[in-house]
């Protein structure tokens, strides 16, 4: 082994031993970086790769030996990140909950990733609720009501949605609602009305959701309506095809099910809305009441 090579591993060794430390478990590396590493060694060291979304453990290591090369996972909105969503927004994620989530919404509050959301917004609408909740509702982004009050689902859509809520024996203080977007989409030259959020909106935005999620560590998601559906899982099935079946997004389970949106337009899909709620207090062990399972069936 020579001298070069010798110092570019003992670099790279204390690098990854440093990023363990501050809490990392994978870093991104490329596929061909690992060819070359299981190939005879080059004169010269090669220079440092870019990083892509590739996924290598950080687990314990007596010695150094090549790393595991897990596949990519497929190209979606939110796409497994290298590193920790929080740790890439604070940098060191404090120990308190309550800090670390109090940082995120000051880092939220001051963002300018999107310049036209942020120029034409009132407010950003971090999220709202108990931040060690066991249940997260997760929806696009925030319309015309919640941009002026800075809290999602407030407006008709919203109001529907607490009922909901309520009706499963739960409030929105013992729940916690976001949006994949912090911002109310702009729609220039309008007066009114809202815009479904574009898929790189989505996916520059996502840092923060996907933060919010790693901190509160919800036990379910409930993904409110296509669009989020598609940003959170990349999935484009279509949400009359995926509601009421369990996905998976990072080991959580997720329900998709129709947005409040909808229901106040289309009210005889309210029971079928209400079938996904029932799975959800099922899978969280939550008791379920005769007169609970009875809502929105037709009296005899």
């Amino acid at each position: 082994m020579t001298d070069a090579y010798r110092q570019l591993l003992d670099s790279t060794i204390h690098h990854l031993e440093s990023l363990k430390a501050r809490g990392s478990s994978f870093v991104g590396v490329e596929a061909d970086t690992f060819a070359s590493l299981s190939g005879p060694l080059a004169a010269a060291v090669p220079a440092v790769p870019s990083v892509k979304p590739a996924v290598v453990s950080l687990g314990a290591r007596p010695e150094f030996t090549k790393p595991r090369l897990v596949a990519a996972p497929a190209v979606t909105p939110m796409a497994s990140p290298a590193v920790s969503a929080a740790a890439s927004i604070l940098g060191v994620v404090p120990e308190s909950l309550d800090e670390a989530m109090a940082q995120l919404r000051e880092k939220a509050s001051g963002c300018v990733r999107c310049p036209n959301l942020a120029a034409a917004r009132k407010s950003v609408v971090f999220g709202v609720g108990d931040i060690r909740a066991r249940l997260m509702f997760i929806g696009e982004a925030p319309g015309a009501d919640e941009d002026a009050q800075a809290e999602p689902f407030v407006g008709p859509a919203g109001q529907l949605l607490t009922k909901i809520i309520a009706a499963m024996g739960l409030s929105r203080q013992t729940v916690y609602i976001a949006n994949l977007l912090k911002c109310r989409p702009d729609t220039p030259g309008e007066t009114g009305g809202n815009r479904k959020p574009t898929l790189d909106e989505m996916k520059t935005c996502s840092p923060y959701v996907l933060a919010q999620i790693e901190l509160i560590k919800p036990k379910v998601i409930v993904a409110l309506g296509g669009t989020a559906v598609e940003g959170l899982l990349g999935n484009f099935t279509g949400i009359m095809k995926l509601r009421g079946s369990w996905q998976t997004f990072r080991g959580i389970p997720v329900m998709p099910t129709h947005h409040p949106d909808f229901l106040l337009q289309a009210l005889s899909e309210k029971r079928k809305v209400w079938e996904d709620m029932l799975k959800v207090l099922e899978r969280l062990s939550l008791p379920v009441t005769e007169k609970q399972r009875g809502f929105f069936l037709p009296k005899e």
